[in-house]
C-alpha cells in the first residue's frame, strides 16, 4: 500500500500511520477479535463497515462534543492513502492525546457488566437490585471504566475512584458527562429504528489545544452491543448485530480463549457479515452499496 514506512502502531482490528502535518490515518481491516483474540479469518468488508458507521456517528454528534476526524472520503486524504484497497476504511485524523481509559456506558445488563453483577450486584461501584436477569435493562445508563488492555490482554473493569487516579477528577467528569450523552444520543436513534443499544464504549483525548475530542470508532457493532428489538429477551443472550454472534459459537468450543483463535466456519464468517452490513443499513437508513459507491470502491 505504501504505507508501510508510516506505520506506528498495529492493534487488533485497525492500523494507525503517521502522515506527519497531514495527520494520522486510522485504517479499520476485515480482522475480527473475540475474546481480546484475533481469528485467524477476516470478516467480508468488516473494516468499511465500521468506518461507515463511524462517520454517520461522527457526523451525528458533533453537537454534543468535537471529534478527531479531518477527512475521510475521496478528495480528503492525502496520496499517502489513495490507494484503492484503503477507500472506505480509512480516516484521516487529528493526533491526539488519547486518555488511557475506555469509557463503557451500559443500559442493559450484559458481557463483563452481567458477569460482576453476578459476582457482587454491583458493576464499577455502582450498586444494582437484587435479582435482574441477564439482558435487562439498568434502571438508568451507567459510566463504567476500564482500563486499556495491552495487545493480547484484556480489557478490566475499574472504579471511578480508579479512573480518577488515572485520568484526573475534571477529566473523569467530562468524559462521565460526554460518555452518557453519546449513549442517549445514540440510543434514541436506535430505538426509533427498532434496535437496542445495550452498551457501547468511546475513547476521547486532548488535541494540541487542549480541547478534548471524540477519537476511535464511533457505535459500531465492535464498540457495542446492539441487539433487535423484535428478538429481545432477557435471561441470556438476545439476537445481535455486533460480534456476539462469533462469541457465541466460541463458547460453544472446547477453547481455552487464549491464541491461536480458532478457524470460523463458512457459515460463521457469512453470517457475521450479513449482520454487520444490515447494522449499518438499518442504524443509518442507507444501503451500504450506497456508501460504497460514495467511497468510490470497486468491485
Amino acid at each position: 500500500m505504501g504505507l508501510d514506512r508510516y506505520l506506528i502502531a498495529s492493534g487488533k482490528v485497525r492500523e494507525l500511520y503517521d502522515l506527519g502535518s497531514d495527520g494520522l490515518l486510522l485504517v479499520a481491516s476485515d480482522r475480527i477479535s473475540a475474546f481480546d483474540v484475533v481469528m485467524p479469518d477476516p470478516i467480508p468488508d468488516k473494516g468499511r463497515v465500521l468506518t461507515g458507521m463511524t462517520l454517520f456517528w461522527l457526523d451525528q454528534t458533533q453537537s454534543i462534543v468535537p471529534n478527531h476526524l479531518r477527512g475521510a472520503w475521496p478528495g480528503e486524504l492525502p496520496s499517502e492513502a489513495s490507494a484503492p484497497e484503503l477507500r472506505g476504511r480509512a480516516m484521516l485524523c487529528e493526533r491526539l492525546r488519547m486518555l488511557p481509559i475506555e469509557c463503557v456506558v451500559r443500559g442493559y445488563l450484559a458481557g463483563s457488566g452481567w458477569k460482576d453483577y453476578r459476582a457482587n450486584g454491583s458493576i464499577s461501584g455502582h450498586g444494582l437490585p437484587p435479582g435482574l436477569e441477564e439482558a435487562a435493562p439498568l434502571p438508568e445508563p451507567i459510566f463504567t471504566p476500564a482500563t486499556k488492555a495491552e495487545v493480547g490482554g484484556h480489557d478490566v473493569n475499574i472504579s471511578h475512584q480508579q479512573a480518577r487516579s488515572l485520568i484526573g477528577s475534571e477529566e473523569l467528569e467530562a468524559v462521565e458527562r460526554a460518555s452518557i450523552d453519546l449513549y442517549l444520543h445514540g440510543a434514541r436513534q436506535a430505538e426509533q429504528r427498532g434496535i437496542i443499544l445495550a452498551d457501547t464504549k468511546f475513547e476521547f483525548g486532548y488535541d494540541g489545544d487542549e480541547r478534548l475530542l471524540l477519537g476511535d470508532e464511533v457505535m459500531t457493532p465492535d464498540s457495542s452491543r446492539w441487539w433487535p428489538l423484535a428478538g429481545y429477551r432477557t435471561g441470556g443472550s438476545p439476537p445481535s448485530y455486533d460480534k456476539q454472534y462469533v462469541r457465541d459459537y466460541l463458547e460453544s468450543l472446547d477453547w481455552d480463549k487464549a491464541p491461536p483463535g480458532p478457524p470460523l466456519p463458512a457459515a460463521v464468517i457469512a453470517g457475521t457479515a450479513q449482520r454487520y452490513r444490515e447494522a449499518y443499513e438499518v442504524l443509518t437508513e442507507a444501503g451500504f452499496d450506497e456508501y460504497l459507491e460514495r467511497m468510490e470502491v470497486s468491485r
